[in-house]
């Protein structure tokens, strides 16, 4: 006799799904997830711009509604301005033409200034050209002056005076004595001395006494007055130059006398341009 044994259970043992499966479900979960939220957040976004453009736009109706109400009022004023006026069409066009009359006349007054002002050009160029002219001339004349100058101051000669002291240029006239002015290297104080006068006589910074003349020899005596000082200058000559030292000058002063008569002698006083020296108020001796 056999034994019958129970039946065993019999185990199955369930089958798992691959580790790559559950890692594809989750990244593709993931994916659906982000998808829905891009979509809903561009719809949420769309829907914010189509509100602002709706509210833009009805911004922009407003005031499109508000232009076209001042428009009509604008309109509307016009309207009643013109009826005030009483302007008719044909007045209208005579405004017109009356203003084509006035901006014709501005033309023309336009114009009429343009001929004047070429007119006042073409006189200033002409008398700019003048004034050129006169110009050269004026140059040529101080050319020849100055060449004249220069003639004269070459004519001139220069000598020793009393003193040994090489003197400046020597004047023989008038004339030559109003170069050396122009020449201007000295200060030049030209005189007539009168024999009568019984007191010395100022003659630039100094006083002179003419005390005789010699008219066949051309010799003169005088007496010159600087520094509180009497100096006799006796039996010069006509042309020589007749030297003196005043205090504070380093170059002599110089006496030319260049005419004598019987009672007067001619001619000047050469003094350093750095003389400072004045007369005395009461000559010595008086």
């Amino acid at each position: 006799m056999s034994l019958d044994t129970p039946n065993e259970p019999q185990v199955v043992e369930a089958a798992t799904l691959p580790r790559w499966v559950t890692v594809l479900f989750v990244v593709a979960f993931a994916l659906v997830a982000y998808l829905l939220y891009a979509d809903y957040s561009e719809r949420v976004a769309q829907h914010k711009s189509d509100e602002a453009a709706a509210q833009k736009a009805q911004a922009t109706a407003a005031e499109l509604d508000k232009t076209n109400s001042r428009i009509a009022d604008l309109k509307g004023q016009l309207d009643v301005m013109s009826q005030k006026l009483g302007l008719t069409e044909d007045e209208l066009a005579r405004a017109r033409g009356l203003a084509q009359t006035v901006r014709s006349e501005q033309q023309k007054s336009d114009q009429q200034f343009r001929q004047q002002l070429g007119a006042v050009q073409a006189d200033t160029t002409t008398k700019f050209g003048q004034m050129a002219t006169q110009l050269n001339g004026t140059q040529t004349d101080l050319n020849a002056t100055k060449a004249d100058l220069e003639a004269t101051k070459g004519a001139m000669t220069s000598m020793k005076g009393d003193l040994g002291v090489q003197s400046g240029l020597i004047a023989r006239n008038h004339d030559e004595v109003e170069e050396l002015k122009r020449l201007g290297e000295r200060d030049i104080f030209e005189f007539t001395l009168n024999r009568s006068t019984k007191a010395p006589e100022h003659v630039g910074p100094i006083q002179m006494q003419l005390k005789k003349t010699d008219t066949k020899k051309y010799k003169f005596t005088l007496n010159v007055v600087a520094d509180d000082k009497n100096i006799e200058k006796k039996d010069k000559t006509v042309g020589e130059p007749v030297q003196f030292y005043v205090r504070g000058a380093r170059a002599p002063y110089e006496i030319v006398v260049f005419d004598v008569t019987k009672d007067t002698a001619k001619g000047y006083l050469s003094a350093p341009k750095s003389a400072t020296a004045a007369p005395p108020s009461t000559p010595p001796g008086n």
